[in-house]
């Protein structure tokens, strides 16, 4: 930690962790074609020159190649973590040590510390914030009006942010673009889908090391997030139940081959539940009433809301940790109920997230999401705005090119047919 008059120029857990943060780091770089070629071409143009730019982010290897592009690209980036436990302290120190990006984060650190450390983002004056899940957004909002001038715009890839945003627009708050990360198709098809799923039983199995075949597995919410978990519980030899609110995705989870139920039903039937919704409380004390002994919960969702651990925890005669990130709460009637990762993403808290061939294509949409605010500063309406088609594609292609793969053109009339109304059968 070095300090300044205002507030340290960083603060990470060790900055002698930092060799080890640069080999995983550069391994990572291996599985993302599409931001190096993205890096590459920021280091030529310097799009985002004289931008400050603050980025709220799980603190990992992906995001760290993101942050490496960012720089390339000409920003003045500020890092800080956006859950407590997903920081990875060697990935820390290494964009501190080699790349003298200012980071804030410490896995573990505590609410106050995390709190302060948006409040040390807000005074980096950003003219874009990067933000998982909408707190610093929020926090400006809410906080800092006279710094909303500065504001080109955000960027957000969560479920949760979006809807934070949402409601930001409905209450006539958000007075600024926000770039909806999330709806890429290039990233929630694979990021959601693949990355959710592969990494969430991923940092499951770490943390106990159950064996998934024959287990009764629930996943609380059938979102690109839950179809992934529920595919890869499937594939592993899971007996998967889903429980929605929506009744369309209720119908797709049973047409895909899952039972679909109301979580009441299922919290008897369960051997682990695993929350992918964005919403809170989706496990209470009537579901943890009537579960199995030795139940597991977790959750995936950004934020540790969706397992009400406050009432399970009032409940509980005794509380011990078990393994790393695994805690065994021992109820009145004897039975005990197991937390992964204390509520918190369990993939980045008991495992390392995403694998990077994923968060490729994801941060390769943030990092143009910046591009596309900056050129386009003062022509953009306040409110959402998707990520534009030929964005999608460009990343698309890249990685498809990355992956040796071609694939078909239009033929000229096929252009013509297809782009005509007076062409009938």
């Amino acid at each position: 930690m070095v300090a300044t008059a205002s507030h340290p120029q960083y603060e990470v857990k060790d900055l002698a962790l930092a060799p080890v943060g640069k080999q995983r780091i550069e391994w990572a770089a291996r599985e993302m074609p599409v931001i190096k070629q993205v890096r590459e071409r920021f280091a030529q143009e310097k799009p985002l020159a004289g931008i400050r730019l603050v980025a709220c982010c799980h603190v990992t290897t992906e995001t760290a190649n993101l942050a490496i592009t960012l720089q390339a690209g000409g920003a003045d980036a500020l890092l800080i973590a956006s859950n407590p436990l997903s920081t990875q302290d060697d990935v820390a120190a290494c964009l501190v040590a080699d790349y003298d990006i200012p980071v804030y984060a410490i896995k573990g650190e505590d609410n106050e510390t995390y709190h302060r450390h948006v409040q040390i983002a807000l005074d980096h004056k950003p003219n874009i914030i990067i933000d998982d899940g909408s707190d610093v957004v929020a926090t400006l909002v809410k906080e800092r009006q006279d710094q909303l001038s500065d504001l080109i715009g955000t960027t957000e890839e969560t479920t949760t942010g979006i809807v934070r945003l949402e409601a930001m627009f409905k209450d006539g708050v958000l007075t600024f673009p926000a770039m909806n990360v999330n709806d890429a198709e290039t990233k929630h098809f694979f990021d959601n889908r693949y990355g959710t799923g592969q990494s969430t039983l991923d940092g499951i199995i770490r943390a106990t090391n159950i064996l998934l075949a024959g287990k009764t597995i629930v996943v609380a919410g059938y979102g690109w997030c839950g179809k992934g978990v529920a595919m890869r519980a499937k594939g592993m030899g899971a007996n998967v139940i889903v429980t929605e609110i929506n009744p369309v995705r209720a119908i797709e989870a049973a047409m895909d081959g899952f039972r679909v139920m109301p979580m009441i039903e299922a919290a008897p039937q369960g051997d682990l539940f695993v929350t992918v919704t964005g919403n809170k409380h989706v496990i209470r004390p009537e579901h943890f009433s009537t579960m199995k002994d030795g139940a597991m919960v977790c959750n995936s969702g950004h934020f540790d809301i969706e397992i009400d651990l406050k009432s399970l925890g009032a409940t509980a005669t005794e509380v011990k940790e078990v393994r790393n990130f695994t805690q065994e709460y021992k109820m009145p009637d004897g039975k005990s109920i197991v937390v992964l990762g204390e509520g918190r993403l369990v993939n980045l808290a008991a495992a390392e997230g995403h694998p990077s061939a994923v968060m490729d294509m994801s941060f390769a949409n943030q990092a143009l999401a910046c591009e596309y605010l900056v050129k386009n500063q003062g022509k953009l309406e306040p409110g959402m705005h998707s990520i534009p088609t030929e964005v999608d594609q460009e990343i698309a292609t890249l990685k498809l090119k990355a992956m040796g793969i071609e694939i078909d053109t239009l033929t000229a009339e096929q252009e013509e047919y297809i782009n005509s109304w007076t062409v009938g059968t």
